[in-house]
């Protein structure tokens, strides 16, 4: 009788300590393609957000990742690995002088910039990270589009 106690104990036991282990998080790529930009000067950065707090980001100081890509034939493209499933933004811009910064004019960007979900920018259609975002759930493949003002 007593063994059998002690084999209940320890199972409960086991799997008691089974529950606090880790959970294992799913992990998606999400890959990110421009198109229509108006040279191949500098490079594309691209600039991923998972919190409304920190977006836009005009500095680009506050992203969750961060990666540049070159341009062919008009066109760029970066892949994200390993991201948990989650929400997320985009934010692209064609940095042409390769500064890693928003070039601006008296107001507006010299530069051509992109957010997920837009596809244009004005006093009507602000930026706001619940517009921009969007669910990652599994293999993701997006196109932004590259605005120039």
């Amino acid at each position: 009788m007593k063994s059998i106690l002690l084999i209940i104990f320890l199972n409960i036991l086991f799997n008691l300590f089974s529950s606090f282990q880790k959970q294992e998080v799913e992990m998606f790529p999400l890959t990110v393609k421009v198109e229509g930009l108006r040279n191949s000067k500098g490079v594309v950065q691209f600039a991923l957000y998972n919190s409304n707090e920190i977006f836009p980001d005009e500095h680009y100081k506050n992203y969750y990742r961060r990666a540049s890509a070159k341009i062919v034939n008009g066109t760029s493209t970066i892949t994200f690995a390993n991201l948990p499933a989650g929400k997320y933004a985009v934010n692209i811009l064609h940095d042409e002088n390769n500064d890693g910064k928003i070039k601006k004019g008296f107001i507006l960007p010299v530069e051509g910039i992109g957010f997920s979900n837009y596809q244009s920018i004005g006093i009507s259609n602000r930026l706001v990270f619940q517009k921009a975002s969007f669910e990652l759930l599994d293999d993701t493949k997006m196109n932004v589009r590259i605005i120039y003002f």
